[in-house]
């Protein structure tokens, strides 16, 4: 039997045009009941494109590692990241991401790593003080002003205070866009806002470069205008504003997404919380946080790894098929999208035990359930393309974590709305609204 005579996955293409794009955007469990229709496997119309959902470890392996020549990220997003991030490292494939790839790495590893810590821990200090004077807030708003002033700060040297909030301002407003269902460009639009946004934050990076040239700094841009690759060929300006967006971007919607879920889960969980305090407490951290010091906060390791695997940010991947391929004996063209499902395969009943509960000793090196097959957890992507980020990612929620659980208090006020909520990242509706308080403010 040829590949091209196996059968289509199974589904529907819904209606003309528009296939099933608001199910898919409006019903949180648009997945889960294709799943339970169709099986790990399946076919639907999303944003304007045939699209297949693949679910599972072996799945995510196929996609992200083993035939990844098969698929292209840049014609897997929807054309809205593409006009709204441009064409940074997120889109990019073959060569032209390689190359970029190892020209940005230095600003996320090594040296740049322990020149962050500082920072961080000041920023975060900051708004603990400036939390315990609100008493009362939603926090979800809040932590995505504290790491986007953390983002900007790091990698791109901007001095905290209006400018960092103007900067944070339109970065909203160019996240709105993303997801646009129709996009259009009038200024009254989600759409049309988020493409002003994008305009004001490349002349931003624009002047800042250029402002940057005698004096590059030790920032993530300061590192991008000073590296260059084997050849001795340096990233142009367009390619650093494009990346620099892109860097800003991943650098906090993301973590806002998991440190509002870890604020969550500990505070429903009052007997993981309290182990988690003990931690800290059996550690006998003093003075400033260094790598050293986080890389002894195992148990906090597992709790952020549960984190991950319950609530990741977002659900799932786009790829372009760019060769057809079979995958449990279906045919899958090329042309058509691709969507590995991380929310699913991170509730594989065969892989985690009692998978909807909070268990961060899932991750104990006793149980490792994660360790049962590979790409079972890829919250943070998985095989070459594994994110960038990461090590600045985990860094910033370690130390945010530690001073949280050795300093502060909190609670979930009653009487609101937790649904999650999965665009542009998982959050609960309410935004999270809690009481705070702070011995770092006394």
């Amino acid at each position: 039997m040829s590949e091209v005579s196996k059968p289509l996955p199974p589904g529907s293409l819904g209606l003309p045009i528009i296939g099933e794009t608001l199910s898919f955007l409006l019903d949180r469990n648009f997945a889960y009941k294709r799943e339970q229709e169709f099986g790990s496997i399946y076919k639907t119309n999303i944003l304007g494109r045939k699209t297949i959902f693949m679910t599972g470890a072996e799945a995510n392996k196929f996609i992200l590692s083993s035939h990844m020549d098969h698929f292209s990220w840049g014609q897997g997003w929807p054309e809205n990241f593409r006009k709204l991030l441009g064409e940074s490292l997120f889109l990019q494939d073959g060569e032209e991401h390689r190359r970029n790839r190892k020209l940005l790495m230095p600003a996320f590893h090594g040296q740049a790593l322990v020149n962050y810590t500082q920072t961080m821990e000041e920023i975060i200090q900051k708004y603990f003080k400036k939390w315990h004077s609100q008493e009362n807030f939603a926090w979800f708003t809040e932590l995505k002003q504290m790491t986007f002033e953390i983002a900007s700060v790091l990698l791109l040297g901007t001095t905290p205070g209006e400018q960092t909030e103007r900067l944070s301002q339109w970065f909203t407003d160019l996240t709105n866009g993303l997801f646009a269902i129709f996009p259009i460009e009038a200024s009254w639009t989600k759409y049309g806002k988020a493409i002003a946004a994008r305009d004001r934050l490349l002349d931003y990076l624009d002047e800042e470069i250029e402002r940057r040239k005698s004096n590059p700094g030790k920032d993530t841009l300061g590192l991008m205008l000073q590296t260059s690759d084997e050849n001795g060929d340096y990233l142009t300006r367009e390619e650093i504003k494009v990346q620099a967006l892109l860097m800003l971007f991943a650098g906090h919607e993301t973590t806002t997404s998991m440190l509002t879920s870890l604020c969550m889960s500990l505070a429903q969980n009052p007997n993981l919380l309290a182990k988690a305090r003990k931690e800290q407490e059996d550690l006998g951290i003093e003075g400033e946080l260094t790598l050293e010091k986080l890389k002894q906060m195992t148990y906090l390791d597992q709790i952020l790894k549960e984190v991950e695997r319950l609530y990741p940010p977002v659900a799932g991947g786009f790829r372009g098929v760019v060769k057809s391929f079979t995958f449990k004996g279906y045919y899958v063209p090329k042309g058509w999208i691709v969507s590995y499902r991380i929310t699913s395969s991170h509730q594989d009943s065969q892989i985690f035990s009692n998978p909807k509960t909070f268990d961060p000793d899932r991750f104990s090196p006793e149980r490792a359930e994660h360790k049962k097959k590979e790409y079972s957890l890829v919250g943070f992507g998985g095989g070459p393309r594994f994110c960038l980020g990461y090590a600045f990612a985990q860094m910033e929620m370690k130390i945010f974590a530690s001073l949280l659980l050795r300093y502060c208090q909190w609670d979930i006020l009653p009487d609101q709305d937790l649904t999650l909520e999965p665009i542009p990242t998982l959050h609960p509706k309410s935004g999270l609204k809690v009481t705070f308080s702070s011995s770092l403010s006394v």
